[in-house]
């Protein structure tokens, strides 16, 4: 079953293109490295909060993923993170989709 992994964040809004950039770079190292992730999507809900929703298709490969990044398999993900800040981080599971 699909899963999101949905992280809620606040980002100074002058590192916002570079926030892009840095997030942009993690998406592909990601998907060149793990299997499963299908979509990424970055929201922005203001000036200074964000989401980033990602979709996979299990929640064995999000976790995974999860996981090389937390031990620094993706510098990217640390490079991303670092302009960062109050990061909330959910898995989810999709239900329903019309």
């Amino acid at each position: 079953m699909a899963v999101l992994r949905i992280d809620r964040f606040v980002v100074n809004p002058d590192d916002a293109s570079e926030l892009i950039n840095r997030r942009n770079a993690l998406v592909a190292a990601v998907n060149d490295t793990v299997p499963g992730l299908l979509e990424s999507r970055l929201v922005r809900v203001d000036e200074s909060h964000w989401i980033d929703m990602w979709r996979w298709d299990t929640l064995a490969n999000a976790q995974a993923a999860a996981s090389r990044a937390q031990a620094g398999g993706f510098p990217e993900a640390a490079a991303a993170f670092e302009l960062t800040r109050d990061v909330v981080t959910e898995f989810t599971e999709i239900v329903d989709e019309r």
